[in-house]
């Protein structure tokens, strides 16, 4: 008989209940719930938060409208991220998942018990239908986040598999994870391009009770919440009503804080921290604060140059710009010197660049030598340091230097190029918070002869402008995760520079930084990651393409004396959803407040 020769069979996919980017999962397939949430937390009452601006949609996907605060309420992703980790998400809508070993694809299984709020099953059907949706339809992030997937199919009523164009975009799996779900039968026949007014339906663990645009919305737990008991969801999502009422400014939504209308809040301004709330219910002990650290990236926040405008262009300009901003005084003066002065685009974690570039960064970086500053490899990257006099002039001497060279001059007290142009532009303010910081630095600008304005928007007006990117200079946060991957495309590719809603906001079109960003999206292992990371934070501070504001590595917290906590916060968020209405409590402020 003939030999046969034996075909080697594939490797057989990986099954798991959960995905991670460095090393296994904290939790294992069995755990119950997770490690600080209050299993036997008590459900019932309610709470009543806050919101600023104002919406016109449940539709959050998609760049028109303004969507209304807590839309992510009413869905369910396919995987559930772990707060406590730095890059782990657990199974949620689907009950299992499957990498293959060629690392091209992802297999999610959805759980048989997963339920529409109308009764109906989840289906693999409605997971392709949402991602083929917002791909064409949604907001450009999508398409630049997913960019890599090369199709999704429905293999059977509860199999979606999503096949990718590579296998080296080692966190596309993770992030497909995170994909909202939405039900096909309910959008049949309704315009997903268009801003939405009605309530939605939703499988998450609330849904809308009633609205008013633009003024409030009232959202009620699911009782028969087909996810109540999974692990992922124990002892969260425990109010039986979530109240969000909206004010037009931060200001006036104080006021009702301290009257009572609104029973949690997150305190962002250092100032009313410092010194807003000694108020009777305070001294009384009715109302209790809080300061929790936390270990999330703290990205960066700074004022933000459009550089698609042609008063920008110039490096040299952008770094003149960025001596005159006086962070030492305003830390002493406005913030009570609460705040660190944001020095990376990867702030408050390791993939901050720091000294010289070496090893592998440097590698990286030597790729581009020609086409990069050489301060990239002589100098480490510092921001300027003042004494908190308010007297900048050194910086103030080098800045005009640096306009100089640059080709503009001072003439009657007015900064002017050799056409006769004017140096002057905008600030563009989505509320009068940031007033307080813009008009010091454009004290500081009129000094150079330079003359800036600010225009305070209401937020619905102030998103149009962004994401047309009508503005000289604005305020942006470019957030970062644990582990920095796929969204960096859509912060600073140059295929998202011209794209309306990008969050491309600075205009960058820079092949060097594309080049470094596909290495991160496609970096293997931690190592790569973090010299790409490193890399691309260098390149972008010599860039000079923001003016670094600050960060704060707590939150801040205030609240009426209703609640019960957990006795720990995760560590990479706030976890609110884990608190509770205590009843006990709850009758006590009432007794307290009707005496009171």
């Amino acid at each position: 008989m003939p030999a046969f020769a034996q075909v080697a069979q594939p490797p057989a996919p990986r099954r798991m209940h959960a995905l991670s980017l460095l090393g296994e999962p904290a939790l294992p397939a069995d755990f119950t719930h997770f490690p600080w949430v209050n299993p036997n937390a008590p459900k019932g009452g309610e709470i009543t938060l806050y919101a600023l601006g104002s919406f016109d949609s449940f539709n959050p996907f998609i760049l028109r409208g303004t969507p209304a605060t807590g839309s992510g309420l009413l869905y369910d992703t396919l995987l559930k991220e772990s707060s406590d980790e730095a890059s782990a998400e657990y199974g949620h809508l689907a009950e299992m998942v499957e990498l293959p070993a060629d690392k091209r694809g992802v297999t999610f299984e959805l759980r048989e018990s997963a339920r529409w709020h109308d009764g109906r099953p989840i289906t693999a059907d409605d997971v392709v239908w949402t991602f083929n949706t917002l791909r064409e339809h949604g907001r450009p992030f999508y398409r630049a986040y997913w960019a890599d997937v090369a199709e999704v199919v429905a293999e059977s009523p509860r199999r979606v598999t999503f096949r990718f164009s590579t296998d080296q975009n080692r966190e596309l799996a993770l992030i497909l994870g995170q994909l909202a779900v939405l039900p096909k039968h309910w959008w049949a026949g309704r315009d997903f391009a268009r801003p939405l007014l009605e309530a939605p339906l939703g499988s998450g663990p609330y849904k809308v009770e009633r609205f008013e645009a633009g003024r409030s919305i009232v959202y009620r737990r699911v009782d028969d919440y087909w996810a109540r008991d999974l692990p992922t969801m124990k002892g969260t999502n425990n109010f039986d009503v979530m109240r969000y009422e909206y004010f037009r400014d931060a200001t006036v939504s104080l006021e009702a804080f301290k009257a009572g209308q609104i029973e949690f809040r997150t305190e962002n301004v250092a100032r009313d921290w410092a010194t807003a709330y000694d108020f009777p219910a305070v001294r009384r002990g009715w109302v209790k604060r809080d300061e929790i650290r936390h270990e999330l990236p703290t990205g960066l926040q700074g004022f933000v140059m459009n550089e698609r405008r042609p008063l920008f262009r110039d490096r040299r300009v952008r770094e003149a710009l960025g001596l005159v901003f006086d962070f030492e005084w305003m830390n002493a003066n406005l913030f009570y010197n609460s705040y660190a002065r944001t020095s990376s685009y990867f702030s408050n974690s390791d993939f901050a660049s720091r000294g010289l570039p070496e090893g592998r960064e440097k590698e990286i970086l030597e790729r581009f030598k020609d086409r990069l500053p050489p301060e990239v490899f002589t100098r480490e990257f510092k921001l300027p340091v003042t004494d908190g006099s308010g007297n900048n002039r050194e910086q103030a001497r080098r800045a005009l230097e640096l306009l100089r060279e640059a080709g503009w001059t001072v003439r009657d007290r007015r900064l002017t190029n050799a056409q006769g142009q004017r140096f002057e532009f905008e600030i563009l303010l989505n509320g009068p918070t940031f007033e307080r910081v813009a008009l010091p630095y454009i004290q500081a600008l009129q000094r150079l002869g330079i003359e800036a304005r600010v225009r305070t928007v209401d937020p619905p007006q102030y998103q149009v402008r962004m994401d047309s990117f009508d503005y000289d200079m604005t305020v942006d946060v470019f957030g970062q995760s644990s582990s920095p991957g796929n969204e960096q495309r859509d912060y600073w590719s140059s295929a998202k520079a011209d794209e309306p809603g990008s969050r491309n906001t600075i205009g960058i079109k820079d092949p060097v930084v594309d080049e470094i960003v596909e290495m991160i999206v496609n970096a293997q292992t931690i190592e790569e990651l973090t010299a790409s990371c490193r890399a691309l934070d260098r390149v972008l501070l010599w860039g000079f393409h923001t003016i670094p504001q600050w960060h704060s590595r707590t939150f801040r917290l205030v609240w009426w004396d209703k609640f019960g906590r957990p006795e720990r916060n995760p560590k990479r968020a706030l976890g609110l959803d884990s608190w509770w209405v205590d009843p006990a409590k709850e009758r006590a402020l009432a007794a307290a407040r009707s005496a009171g």
